[in-house]
Formats: structure tokens, C-alpha cells, sequence
């Protein structure tokens, strides 16, 4: 899908300047903790120290979060069709991350009628909208940001309402402690030569964006699962598979072995799971010997037209409610 010049301009009903928007008091002293350190200044051990202190006052919040009465397959549900449009689009692994930021904190702060259903699907959108508003320098327009088949189609308006109602409900804090802040700064740690280091924090992010879904993932510190993801690319690579939690502890302040080491075990193991569903295609082509000729020319034939109909009836069916 191609975007037009129109489709670029953000559809906040807001006229507020953006340093009113990023930050609830205006100030400009705060550190953006949305943004990947790709090129570490001098000061580097500072920032990630100013970090860590920012992230042990949130972490009862996280702790909190973790604990709520989510319904986590319809949360899990929602974040599929984030990650489903961030690779749609080539956003941001950060874009997928602070969405899903949005939505947990949302959920912690105000109870939607029905976990389920038409709520959540409108809030996944405006939590991906504001967050794509944040990150990506072109953004969608509100109808082009819901494909991969969502299951409700939203007018923008409606969009733009629940955008406000997520604003507000997070005091308009969309700046976020991620675990992308700390990737960089992590990968020089294993490797201070900086050969490998594009390498474990790419791979690392791909580890990140894997488990969000998981609920579990919430009762560890962005600097936990950054270390863990970290460990989890470094064990890829034969030169540093060696790395354990014990030395991530060493790399920088608040880390904890046991947290890492647990943190780490929810990432490989989540990991694992994904990849076993591609036994089964293997499986389907072994027992296309048993059908005839006739039957696998039927099949093929008919296929694509069910298809086709399918898809057009959902773009009918979304035009009518637009």
C-alpha cells in the first residue's frame, strides 16, 4: 500500500505545541527515553545511570501491571495485530514497543467496558496511531493504519476520540523507559570492539518484539529484558556463547542475576514455541501423494476463487461501515 503526501499528516485534534505533548510539565530537562542508543556520547555511563534511577521509580507500577486482572489472550490478541502492522509498514521495532506500552498502562488506569470485542481493537488502534505520531516520520492515515484484517473497521473521528481518552488517561506522558534504550549501550559491553555489536542489538530487538505478547513480561525492568535479549543474541554467535547472567550482572547497576537468568528463560522459551508450528506444512506436503489427480485440480481451482470472495466481501463489508 502507497502512501500519498495527505496521508503523512498526523490526525490529532490537539493544537498544543510538542513540547507540551511529550511532556506533561513542558520542561525540556527530561531524557527521551523512547530513543535507541545507536551512537553512545561521551557521557554514556550518565545517561544510563539517569535511567536506571527513572526505571526503579516506575517499577511498582510495572509490578503492578503485572499483576492486573488482564485478560491476557485478549491482550496477547491485540499486540499480534500491532506487530502484524508494524511489519506491515516497516515502522520502528520502538513504534511496536511504545504501542503496547500505551496499551498496558491504559489498562492499568481505566476499565474498558469488555476486554474483548470492538474496545480493544479501537484502543490497539490508538495506541499504535499515537505511538506511529511519535516515532515513525511518515504516518498513515487513520483508515490505511487498520489492516491485516482487524476485525472492526473505525471511522477516524472515533479514532481521534479514544486518542484523546488514552492522552488523557497517561497524562499525556508518551514518553517511555524502553528496554531499545539499552541495547547499545549492553551489545558494547560484550563486545567493546563494536564488531558485533549492530548484530546482538538487531537480534536483540527481534528477541523484544517476540515476547511482548507475553503477560509475564511485564514483572521485569526495561533494563532486565534488555539485559536478557542481549544474552539471548549473544548465545547465537560461537565467539560469545559463553556470556551468562552472572556476567550481565556486572554491566551496570540494579541488574540481578536470578532476574536475568528468569527473564531469559521466558525469552528462550517463548522462542521455542514459535518456532514449532513450522513442522506442519512438512506435514501437509507428505499427504499430497494420497489425493488423485482430479481432486487436487478441483482444489486448486476453487481455491483462489473462495479467496478472491472472501477478500472482497471484507473490503465491501469495510466500506459500508466507513
Amino acid at each position: 500500500m502507497s502512501l500519498s503526501c495527505s496521508d503523512c499528516f498526523t490526525d490529532l485534534l490537539c493544537g498544543e505545541e510538542s513540547s507540551s505533548i511529550i511532556f506533561s510539565g513542558g520542561g525540556d530537562d527530561l531524557p527521551e527515553y523512547s530513543s535507541d542508543i545507536e551512537s553512545p556520547p561521551t557521557d554514556v555511563e550518565e545517561v544510563i545511570a539517569g535511567l536506571l534511577e527513572d526505571e526503579r521509580d516506575l517499577a511498582g507500577i510495572n509490578l503492578r501491571l503485572s499483576h492486573q486482572s488482564i485478560d491476557a489472550s485478549s491482550r496477547a490478541e491485540s499486540v499480534a495485530w500491532i506487530l502484524k502492522v508494524q511489519r506491515f509498514y516497516g515502522f520502528q521495532p520502538l513504534t511496536a514497543f511504545l504501542s503496547v506500552n500505551y496499551l498496558d498502562r491504559f489498562l492499568y488506569s481505566h476499565h474498558l467496558p469488555k476486554l474483548n470485542g470492538w474496545p480493544l481493537q479501537l484502543l490497539s488502534v490508538a495506541c499504535l496511531s499515537l505511538a506511529a505520531k511519535m516515532e515513525e516520520p511518515l504516518v498513515p492515515s487513520l483508515l490505511d493504519l487498520q489492516v491485516e484484517d482487524p476485525k472492526f473497521i473505525f471511522e477516524p473521528k472515533n479514532i481521534q476520540r479514544m486518542e484523546l481518552l488514552v492522552l488523557r488517561v497517561l497524562d499525556w506522558r508518551l514518553r517511555s523507559i524502553s528496554p531499545l534504550c539499552f541495547l547499545g549501550f549492553f551489545a558494547l559491553k560484550i563486545d567493546p570492539t563494536g564488531t558485533y555489536t549492530g548484530f546482538l542489538s538487531s537480534r536483540a530487538k527481534e528477541f523484544i518484539l517476540s515476547t511482548i505478547q507475553e503477560t509475564s513480561l511485564l514483572e521485569y525492568r526495561p533494563s532486565c529484558i534488555a539485559a536478557s535479549a542481549i544474552l539471548s543474541a549473544a548465545n547465537d554467535l560461537p565467539s560469545f556463547s559463553l556470556i551468562t547472567a552472572q556476567h550481565a550482572e556486572s554491566w551496570s547497576d540494579g541488574l540481578h542475576k536470578d532476574n536475568i537468568m528468569s527473564c531469559y528463560q521466558l525469552i528462550q522459551q517463548n522462542n521455542m514455541q514459535k518456532k514449532q508450528p513450522k513442522v506442519l506444512p512438512q506435514l501437509r506436503v507428505m499427504t499430497r501423494p494420497s489425493f488423485t489427480s482430479s481432486d487436487s485440480s478441483s482444489s486448486s481451482s476453487s481455491s483462489p476463487s473462495s479467496y478472491k470472495r472472501r477478500k472482497l466481501n471484507n473490503s465491501l463489508w469495510a466500506d459500508d461501515d466507513k
